[in-house]
């Protein structure tokens, strides 16, 4: 018998990030099929209405449920952690989003492609939505300290680190030699191909409209996140 704090909502959540996962990574493998028999743009429209409500949908859910489970820490009153998670999120979001900086293309207005950048953020990590997703993974954890919130972030890491695989394999598959000279060149792990000299910083390249707007995001986010829990536990899941 599991025990009672091991509720429903652990597996629930789970199986929400395996279907995402199926659906986000199989629709990130399908594209080169897709682009040939429908078009870049309707393909990206079909996925973005596949991914975003599957998306939406964990969020709310992990709004809902994020205090089931057994309470396995609790930091919250100690000082300079609330500061902590917030510095620390905020800048998951710089890695996060940034990744494609086309905004155009990533709605369809203009012609979506595949780029191999070598960068901006890229300098820095190669997969800087994955290295993102833990920062936030781990600031989130830390300021809940449940076993729902550990669970998952334990399933977007390991959706991620799978994505660091996949699309290394797709972008081979793709562009092949080029690639492999970009992945000389850059690093898995953030500033290891800094620190192994294979990189260096070109601060100029992170003067783009995209961090502008990531700032603003983020301070966005942060004056409506309590909004967006009340709105969210509207939501009977």
């Amino acid at each position: 018998m599991l025990n009672p704090w091991f509720t429903p909502s652990h597996f629930v959540m789970l199986g929400l990030q395996l279907a995402f996962a199926i659906a986000h990574s199989g629709g990130a493998a399908l594209r080169p099929w897709a682009e040939k028999h429908i078009g870049p743009r309707l393909y990206r429209i079909f996925f973005a209405l596949v991914s975003l409500p599957l998306a939406v949908v964990l969020i709310i859910y992990f709004f809902n449920h994020r205090y089931d489970g057994l309470q396995l820490w609790q930091v919250q009153g100690v000082p300079g952690v609330q500061a902590f998670v917030w510095v620390l999120s905020a800048i998951s979001f710089l890695f996060l989003y940034p990744a494609t900086f086309n905004l155009l293309e990533i709605a369809a207005i203009q012609k979506p492609q595949v780029h191999l950048y070598e960068t901006g953020i890229i300098r820095i990590t190669r997969h800087p939505q994955m290295v993102g997703q833990i920062m936030w993974c781990i600031a989130h954890t830390l300021w809940l300290g449940t076993s729902f919130t550990l669970v998952t972030s334990m399933g977007l890491v390991l959706h991620h680190l799978f994505g660091v695989w996949h699309g290394d394999r797709r972008l081979a598959h793709r562009y092949g030699e080029a690639f492999k000279i970009a992945q000389q060149r850059t690093s898995i792990i953030p500033f290891q191909a800094i620190i192994d000299g294979r990189q260096s910083i070109l601060w100029q390249e992170f003067l783009r409209p995209a961090y502008l707007g990531v700032a603003i995001f983020i301070a966005l986010l942060w004056w409506a996140h309590p909004l967006l829990l009340v709105a969210t536990s509207k939501v009977k899941w």
